[in-house]
Parts: structure tokens; sequence; C-alpha cells
């Protein structure tokens, strides 16, 4: 049967049974070079050998004031020349103080996110992948990465004017991005925003409830009512609060980390509101297995949370460099198998 990616892709998503289940993966920027190095293909050529079934793009801008050293439009500075380089470190403090009185968000260039979304879709005119417009760390993670994080959770408690202005700013911010970009012809939304850690939520799920809930909604809401899928990237375990993000219109979770979830549990109780996109560890998976155990065990995961649709195999995060490449290049063969 022939089936373009960006087709595959979205019946999955629409919990429709597909020919094959579509996938996703992204290595840094390293990890890229030694593929190319390794495996003779070209950068320009990575991405189609791949096989992505979807293209991210996000309206982010900043700049780097030193080698590994970068500014963001926010004006938090990143740290990115030591091991955690793929995010970075954060080396300042934009708010020191729960106050907002000397401090504005950056302005929307309309016309400049216009622009960038035209020359997006130009790049990808012959791709045939899913497109989302991408918007992370857009709240909670942005409130902190600009207070502190002991600080912004204290604040959420003992500041809760201050918290919920910062929050509110920071929403109205993204919703006029996500205005702007669904002009266009993109497929969803790609919205990401952390709030757990491998054991429960880093905040009490009445605290999320009270706090996030309220602004989130209405932002699927308003995607939902164009179209368009609504996908959410948080990392860590959200059992306790899945249910809440199906009742403001969840589309896609990303991502599912095997560390955390029973994948048949997952399945059985949220399958039929959510796909999943993950489920292939980067924590214990990828790089302390075997090839020869991997490939059994991707197809395993891709049998439990593919059944009936529903389900976009991924790594849980980014690829670095701790992943051997001969499991990568496993992980690979299986994500492509038809």
């Amino acid at each position: 049967m022939n089936i373009t990616k960006r087709q595959c892709f979205l019946n999955a998503a629409r919990h429709k049974v597909t020919p094959y289940i579509p996938h996703y993966v992204d290595p840094i920027d390293e990890y890229r070079e030694m593929l190319e190095r390794e495996t003779g293909v070209m950068r320009e050529g990575l991405d189609k050998w791949l096989g992505n079934h979807v293209d991210k793009f996000d309206l982010s801008k900043g700049e780097y004031i030193e080698p590994g050293v970068y500014k963001d439009e926010y004006g938090i500075i990143w740290d990115k020349r030591g091991v955690s380089r793929d995010v970075g470190d954060i080396k300042n403090s934009v708010l020191p103080e729960p106050d907002l009185s000397g401090y504005e968000l950056p302005e929307v260039d309309e016309e400049e996110a216009c622009l960038k979304c035209e020359a997006f879709f130009e790049r990808e005119r012959n791709s045939d992948s899913v497109k989302f417009i991408r918007f992370g760390s857009m709240l909670f993670e942005r409130a902190w990465f600009l207070r502190g994080f002991e600080e912004f959770l204290t604040d959420l408690v003992l500041e809760e004017r201050f918290a919920s202005e910062l929050l509110e700013k920071l929403s109205d911010r993204v919703m006029r991005l996500v205005k702007i970009a669904l002009r266009y012809d993109f497929d969803g939304v790609y919205f990401g925003d952390d709030y757990g850690h491998q054991r429960g939520l880093l905040m009490s799920p009445a605290l999320w409830r009270k706090v996030m809930k309220p602004i989130l909604a209405p932002m699927f809401q308003y995607v939902r009512e164009r179209g368009r899928l609504v996908a959410f990237h948080s990392c860590g375990d959200l059992r306790t609060i899945l249910g809440d993000l199906c009742d403001i219109g969840l589309d896609i979770y990303q991502t599912v980390q095997p560390e955390i979830y029973d994948l048949a549990w997952l399945k059985k109780e949220f399958g039929k509101d959510l796909t999943f996109w993950g489920a292939v560890s980067t924590q214990t998976e990828l790089p302390m297995l075997k090839a020869g155990e991997l490939k059994p065990l991707l197809r395993r995961k891709k049998e439990i949370l593919g059944e009936g649709g529903g389900f976009i195999i991924a790594p849980t995060h980014r690829i670095i460099m701790d992943v051997p490449l001969e499991n990568f290049l496993a992980m690979l063969e299986v994500f492509q198998e038809r």
C-alpha cells in the first residue's frame, strides 16, 4: 500500500491502523557529524536517510555571545561547553526577585515570524512529512529559567500574584506566535513544558491543576478548533495528570519514557484518547543494550503501542554520543521496517 509519510503519521494520530509505524529520530549535531563520517551519508542527505515522518520548526531566536555561550531572546545565558552542551547550563538570573517591574518579555515581530514561516515551507516544499510548529520550554520551564528553579517553585506558593502574572505574560506571548503560525499549513502545534521527574510531578497535581491547566486549556482549544493536532512534550511521570491533559484536548503525548511507564498499562488506560510518541529509552536501552537485544525489544514496543494506531516510535530524547553506532543503526533498521 502506497502512503505518504504525512498521511501515515496523520492516520496514526487519528488512531487508524497504518501499514507501518511512523517514526522520528533527532541526533545532536555532534552525533550527526559522526554519522556523516561513519556512514558516508552527507549532512544535506541525512534527514532523508533517517526517514523521519515529522519536521519541527520553531520561531525562537538568540545569538552566541562567545564560543559555546548562547544568549536567548529572553536574556538567559546558556553555557553549552560542558557535559550538558546539547541544552546548556544557565549562567545568569534574569529575575533575581519576584518582581516584573524592570523586565519586559521579548517583543513579537509579526513580520519576521511570517517571513520565517514562509521560508520554512519554501525549504520543505518537496517534503512529504508532517509539519509542526514548536514552542519549547514555554511556560513553567521558561519561568524557572528566568527566575531560578527553587525560586519559582517557591513563588508558586508564596508569591502567587507574581507567578500568575509571569505565566500569563508568557502564555500571551506564545499565543500571539501560535496565531501567526497557524495562518500557514502546519499540521499541528508541538508544545513543550517539563512538569515531571521520574517519580512524579515537580509540583503537586492539585497545584498543577490550579496553575497550569487553566493556561494550557485555551491554547489547546485554539489549535483544535482550527483542525490542527496538539502535541505536548514533557519529561517525567505524568500519570496523575494524563487524564487532565486528555480533558483539555491533547492529541499526542511525547515523551513516553519506558523506565517510568508500563507500556501495556499506558495503552490500555489512555490509548483511546492519546497517541504516544517515544517509548525508546535514551537512558536505559539505546546506550546500554546490545544491538541484538534492542531489535526484538523495539518490535515488541511497536506491537504494544501500535495496536489500532496511535503510536509514533521514537527515542525519548535526542540521540547523544553515548549511543553506540551499531545500536543506532539497529534502531533505524527496525524503525524503517515495512
